[in-house]
């Protein structure tokens, strides 16, 4: 299923390349054009420079959406209208092998986005502490929760016109998650709603691990993203059997 998807992306590597540069503008607009405006920003009792606050929020950002492209838009023309499932399955191969080669490919696709935007940060002086070495691992965990994730929603999808839901909650989990703006400026009545979402989860991970503030709810962040990840494997290859199998 991943040497497949190498194969098909041989001639198309620059469709491959394009979703890096979303955060990238982003964190160049808004972290660093916003951020001369707005100065400094409170995490963990201390201020930090904006752009150093919305940066790992990005990288979170480009670790989703790279993962979610493979297993959400991708996944359903390949289950729908190429049928490529069902030639694979004419083979020894089982739903949980396309399931794991599925998520594996958008682990790879998420991976590269996240390595490219973190060597960025690093450029930029915007990782404060030597624990941002891990924020490369944590973004392949968050990446591996939303693809997953995102594969099993897609079994559910009818037509293409489903995806306009996939759309809208990816915009409110971008805007809303505490990428651009701290949580504590939320009513009370809504900050554990947004505290509780995968993205302010993710983006809480990434944004402890450069800036050095890690305390126990940094591995709360890593628990919830590996209930997520085996989560949305089982429900992804339980699905995918169910419309595969005759």
């Amino acid at each position: 299923m991943f040497e497949r998807n190498v194969v098909a992306y041989r001639r198309g590597w620059w469709v491959f390349g394009t979703g890096l540069l979303e955060p990238i503008f982003y964190l160049f607009s808004l972290g660093i054009g916003l951020g001369a405006l707005v100065g400094t920003v409170a995490v963990g009792g201390r201020e930090i420079p904006y752009p150093v606050f919305v940066a790992p929020a990005m990288l979170a950002v480009s670790a989703m959406t790279g993962a979610l492209t493979e297993t959400t838009f991708n996944m359903f023309h390949r289950l729908k209208y190429a049928k490529l499932y069902d030639a694979i399955l004419a083979t020894p191969m089982r739903p949980i092998d396309i399931a794991l080669g599925e998520i594996s490919w958008a682990l790879a696709r998420g991976g590269a986005y996240s390595a490219a935007f973190l060597g960025l940060m690093a450029a930029l002086g915007y990782i404060e502490s030597w624990y941002g070495l891990l924020a490369f691992p944590a973004a392949i965990l968050i990446g591996y929760a939303f693809g997953a994730v995102g594969m099993a929603l897609s079994t559910f999808m009818r037509s293409w016109q489903h995806f306009d839901y996939v759309g809208f909650v990816i915009v409110v989990l971008f805007l809303l998650s505490a990428t651009f703006f701290p949580l504590d400026i939320y009513p009370d009545w809504l900050q554990p709603v947004v505290t509780w979402t995968p993205l302010t989860q993710s983006v809480a991970l990434i944004r402890e691990l450069t800036t050095g503030e890690l305390s126990a709810a940094t591995v709360v962040h890593v628990v919830y993203l590996l209930v997520l990840s085996v989560a949305g494997s089982v429900g992804a290859t339980v699905r995918i059997d169910r419309l595969l199998r005759p």
